[in-house]
């Protein structure tokens, strides 16, 4: 592999461009955005390149495409012709929620070497979750090559493709869950008489230090749940309060109904 191409980076392909510039050199990854102003900002915060769809297209070994699901066959049917052209390997990258492998080598004009990635926004604090899945084509080098591009982003695991809309329902649309939550919390904090960047602060530091410790010890959520709440404490009075609020059972028809948009999105 030699240059790699971001073709798209907002919010999530951003994340990603700072997590790939921790590992590989930054003058070998070229991004191009609709906004040229935004190109050259984070070009001037990582030290990569700014170019354009057409040149990434015909130049990059790998290519990723940051765009949204509505917007995939119009960036593709453009660029078809120049990967038409190309007499070299190279492999797509999408990140596009619900499109499937089949679905972007059709839209692509050919049967590419294609990974279906997933990944959420903490990958640009080395905290993230990378979910993915290669095409037949794809070659174990290609593969490593991946992996080790994103290696300072956290958890990547290789999931079949059929399950990567359930896994991007709670890792990809988690953070927005997650974040309502800790809102939520200092919130809550603030009401009794906490200040504010004290209250998130501590909400954040309490998530990670949670997750952390779910990762490291391999302990169920429940008996991490039942280790703090002491009989008749204020932990137990608040869980309560959180299961008259029917928490669980919003929590897990959020993560559904990302699913079923998610499958909604590869539709159309």
């Amino acid at each position: 592999m030699d240059k790699v191409g971001f073709i798209g980076t907002g919010n999530m392909g951003g994340a990603l461009v700072r997590a790939a510039c921790k590992a590989y050199t930054p003058k070998k990854i070229l991004i191009a955005n609709r906004t040229e102003a935004k190109s050259f900002s984070m070009a001037e915060e990582t030290g990569c390149c700014v170019s354009t769809p057409e040149e990434i297209a015909k130049t990059c070994d790998m290519i990723f495409l940051g765009v949204k699901p509505q917007g995939m066959e119009g960036l593709l049917s453009s660029l078809a012709p120049i990967f038409g052209e190309r007499q070299d390997a190279f492999t797509l990258v999408s990140m596009a929620a619900g499109l499937e492998i089949v679905t972007l080598q059709a839209m692509a004009g050919s049967d590419y070497p294609v990974i279906r990635m997933m990944p959420n926004t903490p990958v640009a604090v080395g905290e993230g979750v990378i979910l993915y899945d290669c095409s037949q084509k794809v070659t174990g080098q290609t593969e490593e090559f991946f992996r080790e591009l994103f290696r300072f982003g956290g958890l990547l695991d290789r999931l079949p493709e059929a399950l990567i809309d359930a896994g991007s329902a709670i890792a990809g649309c988690g953070p927005a869950f997650a974040s309502l939550f800790l809102e939520a919390l200092a919130d809550g904090a603030v009401a009794c008489g906490l200040p504010r960047q004290k209250a998130i602060r501590y909400g954040a530091q309490m998530l990670a230090g949670t997750g952390k410790l779910a990762l490291e010890t391999g302990m169920h959520p429940g008996q991490i749940k039942d280790g703090v709440c002491s009989p008749g404490g204020s932990t137990i009075a608040g869980v309560e309060a959180l299961e008259k609020g029917a928490f669980r059972g919003s929590t897990m028809e959020a993560v559904k109904k990302a699913y079923l948009r998610n499958k909604e999105l590869g539709k159309k």
